[in-house]
């Protein structure tokens, strides 16, 4: 569910015309619905009740301070990949106890930002991880708290390219290397080994790889625990999915449920980051058409956004729907939308049964809220779409637009 909806005169976020927005900020822009994403929170949150539990969102899925600080204020905590996003988070006043770190390749500036900072957990991916952070803790003088990430070999059922479980892939501790790996740890003197951690993907629309993962870990962790290991957090990730077209992902209730079925009664605190569940339907890309022009027996709109602000199609070949902000024409045609970058590969959205586009008209492209602002770049020197933040009948630019100047600030001619 979310709050954009059609009114007579056009598409509307809550009490705000979306056409209104486009008029006072211009176009590229991200708009989210702050009723939206309180609502999803509270969703995922309400069958935890009598759980022990913490659910980080994922920053990386929408880092925008004010997104941030909104979830925050809704009970979450926050997953990070990054220094950057770790500030972020402080800055979006997250208590580092509610802050875990994840990610394959932390830097040892990032670990020591994260001590400084402490933080509620580290998410180690490597034996080579564990010696750098040990000797980073040691530099502090403290002990750093971790949880091992292993790859529990589970296949999530979902594009290749964001499937993260799997044997082979870049993420994690290979499942035969664990036990090995949490020796390790617990040597280390600057380590307090405190959980076990897994991560099998993401846009993830079946029950059954998170049952099998969560199976799988349940298992480990009794193996380790009767290793004389300490496991006070069970992170079991991420990656539910959202209906982008035709999927039809189990809602977080269900998806919660099977967990606690797997996993019963662990005595220990059930880690979970959600991130596209929670940012991806609170958020459009408004658009402006720039032109339209035919090509043989093809019809393309060009608008005033690209690859560049919305990478998703480009990169996945992801669906996100598209209608016009406005009132639509009746006449309909099957159009490309497209953007103004300079590759075959911008495109938003191929081959569409459209009202007929015009130049002037103003788009909506649906779901992307979620890794839409935070994949974008600045390819073809274009500066970034602003974003704003709709609370009931009012909003906020919560971005402002870059411009020129802000894309060559600091460079030296």
């Amino acid at each position: 569910m979310n709050h954009f909806r059609r009114r007579a005169d056009g598409l509307w976020c809550e009490g705000v015309p979306l056409a209104a927005i486009a008029a006072e900020v211009g176009t590229p822009v991200f708009v989210y619905s702050s009723a939206t994403l309180r609502r999803h929170a509270r969703v995922f949150l309400r069958p935890l009740r009598g759980v022990p539990h913490l659910a980080c969102f994922s920053v990386k899925a929408c880092p925008n301070l004010a997104v941030l600080r909104l979830l925050r204020e809704e009970g979450l905590g926050f997953d990070i990949v990054s220094g950057g996003e770790l500030q972020r988070a402080l800055l979006a006043g997250a208590p580092p106890e509610r802050i875990v770190f994840s990610g394959t390749g932390k830097t040892p500036r990032e670990l020591d930002d994260a001590l400084r900072a402490d933080i509620l957990l580290f998410n180690v991916e490597s034996e080579a991880e564990l010696e750098m952070l040990d000797a980073a803790a040691a530099a502090r003088g403290v002990r750093a708290r971790v949880a091992l990430r292993v790859n529990p070999h589970v296949d999530p059922r979902t594009h290749p390219h964001v499937a993260t479980g799997r044997r082979g892939t870049k993420f994690g501790i290979p499942w035969s290397r664990a036990r090995a790996a949490f020796r390790r740890a617990a040597s280390l003197p600057h380590l307090e080994v405190a959980g076990l951690d897994c991560h099998i993907g993401s846009q993830i629309t079946s029950l059954a790889p998170f049952e099998q993962a969560a199976r799988r870990m349940r298992e480990l962790a009794t193996v380790l625990e009767s290793d004389g290991h300490r496991l006070c957090y069970l992170d079991v990730g991420g990656g539910l999915g959202v209906a982008y077209h035709r999927e039809t992902p189990p809602d977080p209730a269900r998806y919660v449920a099977a967990l606690r079925r797997v996993l019963g009664s662990p005595g220990r605190v059930l880690v979970l980051e959600p991130g596209r569940v929670i940012a991806a339907n609170a958020g459009v890309l408004l658009a402006r058409v720039t032109l339209v022009k035919q090509a043989g027996r093809r019809h393309f709109a060009v608008l005033d956004a690209g690859m560049n602000d919305l990478l998703r199609p480009a990169l996945y070949d992801a669906w996100h729907e598209v209608e016009p902000a406005g009132r639509p024409r009746r006449a309909r045609r099957r159009t490309d939308v497209v953007g103004p970058v300079c590759e075959s590969a911008d495109f938003l959205a191929r081959s569409r049964d459209l009202p007929v586009l015009e130049s002037g008209d103003l788009v909506a492209l649906r779901t992307a809220g979620a890794y839409g602002f935070s994949m974008s770049s600045n390819y073809n020197s274009r500066p970034r779409a602003a974003e704003v933040l709709v609370d009931g009948a009012a909003f906020r630019l919560v971005r402002e637009r870059e411009t020129v100047a802000d894309l060559v600030r600091g460079e030296t001619p």
